[in-house]
């Protein structure tokens, strides 16, 4: 029964329904509704760390139940894979909790999220449970140091798909910084990634007198230092992977004699990068390229804990919305903000490229197109920036923002200008109070060089 009308529409996809529009539709009917339902879903994880999202839903009727069980279905894949958690806990619904077990089941039309975070992420059954009441309060945070000086002699290192990236730092100063080659992602021996890894840290060891700590940063999923998920190492088989990778940055802790070490999720660095550039938070940082990946540092300047995967989380709600290929859902931010989107708005602008033409060549043909002028372009790039301006008030529902760090190939050159002047144009227009508050910000050459490693370096406590 909700409708919204964007006032600004995506050039090259008209049907598109942001989910903050559609979700302030639907609150607004309840705030006219005579009998609200006060409403709690709360995520935890093993170990009981729990977070806890208020909200207020429509009573129960025929006419409203489809909506409200949209509402809340698409609130709580968003806060699963934002949150991360196997233990969901609904108050003030049950009603609608029983629908939602269904949903998210072995056999389920979201049974993707339910095996992905059961099987891969914590190793533990995903349940949904009916309570009388939750409390609200958040759990406590991974607090660290993270915008001051960083004591002692510390090592920073990077993962990537073709170079690992070190640093040794000495209170705060980068006394060495190495780039080396590797091909991590097809590589099948296990001790290709250790020895690897090993190397980079002895090689920034070298210039300092002793270590005090080591942090890192990698893609993936990354719980306790350990691997969940994680492409680096999608050669790997899922024995080896069991054996030999889950545990690869705790035996790499006992060859340093147990000093503090501690990986994060490069999302998460990243964002923590940007905080240190700009010496606030704050910060969400969004990394458009092969996928969507993202990173946040809270208003303390700390780490969270979530997991951060705004790439599964809906920001499309409609029915026609481009599925995800890897989760099988409809209007995930994966088709909007990155080479997919690029791929998926090329066909929308009538453009024909061979179908053999990888995702990256495409990227690359449309920036060149860009530089050069081609008038079928810049509708692409303010398409994915309408796309922007419309999604980070979603965001802001879920996390609080003051800086928004903006990253990957996707928004590199003059088709990122484009796509951030659009965003803005959209949030002056909708949400004028979001955009006075957020800024967004690029990262400067000194944090491109050395400003992940560093990041990675300030994680542990010593």
């Amino acid at each position: 029964m909700i409708n919204v009308s964007p006032v600004i529409i995506p050039e090259l996809d008209p049907g598109f329904i942001p989910a903050v529009l559609w979700n302030r539709a639907y609150r607004k009917e309840v705030d006219k509704s005579n009998n609200p339902r006060d409403v709690q879903i709360g995520v935890e994880r093993p170990g009981g760390r729990r977070w806890v999202y208020s909200t207020r839903i429509m009573p129960q009727s025929a006419y409203w139940d489809k909506d409200t069980l949209k509402y809340c279905e698409r609130s709580l894949k968003f806060l699963l894979w934002a949150w991360g958690g196997v233990r969901v806990q609904i108050s003030g619904a049950p009603d609608v909790a029983v629908q939602l077990r269904r949903l998210y089941s072995r056999n389920g039309v979201r049974q993707f999220d339910y095996k992905f975070i059961s099987e891969s992420c914590f190793m533990e059954p995903f349940e949904i449970e009916i309570v009388e009441k939750l409390d609200v309060s958040d759990s406590v945070v991974v607090e660290n140091t993270l915008l001051g000086e960083l004591p002692g002699n510390r090592i920073g290192f990077d993962l990537g798909g073709s170079d690992r990236k070190c640093a040794a730092i000495v209170d705060g100063k980068v006394v060495f910084s190495e780039e080396v080659k590797w091909s991590p992602y097809f590589e099948s021996d296990p001790e290709y990634h250790y020895s690897g890894i090993l190397n980079s840290l002895e090689l920034a060891a070298k210039h300092l007198p002793h270590v005090d700590a080591i942090g890192g940063s990698a893609a993936g999923i990354y719980i306790d230092n350990e691997p969940r998920v994680g492409s680096l190492f999608r050669g790997v088989s899922k024995d080896d992977f069991d054996l030999h990778i889950r545990n690869i940055f705790k035996r790499l802790n006992e060859k340093w004699n147990g000093i503090p070490f501690q990986v994060e999720n490069d999302g998460d660095v990243t964002a923590l990068a940007g905080a240190m550039m700009v010496q606030d938070s704050p910060v969400l940082g969004i990394s458009m390229g092969t996928s969507l990946a993202a990173g946040y540092i809270n208003e303390k300047g700390s780490l969270t804990g979530w997991l951060n995967e705004l790439a599964f989380s809906p920001v499309d709600y409609r029915d026609s919305a481009p599925i995800d290929e890897w989760s099988g859902d409809k209007g995930c931010g994966v088709q909007y903000f990155s080479q997919q989107a690029i791929a998926r708005l090329l066909e929308a602008s009538g453009i024909e490229l061979p179908g053999e033409m990888s995702l990256p060549a495409r990227l690359e043909w449309v920036q060149e197109r860009m530089e050069n002028g081609d008038e079928r372009i810049p509708p692409i790039y303010r398409t994915i920036g309408t796309y922007l301006g419309y999604t980070l008030p979603h965001y802001s529902d879920f996390y609080s923002m003051k800086h928004l760090l903006i990253l990957g190939r996707v928004s590199s050159g003059r088709g990122g200008d484009l796509i951030l002047d659009q965003a803005r144009k959209v949030l002056d227009a909708e949400f004028p109070d979001l955009s006075e508050k957020v800024t967004f910000q690029i990262p400067d050459e000194k944090t491109k060089r050395h400003g992940q490693a560093i990041a990675a370096a300030s994680l542990p406590k010593i």
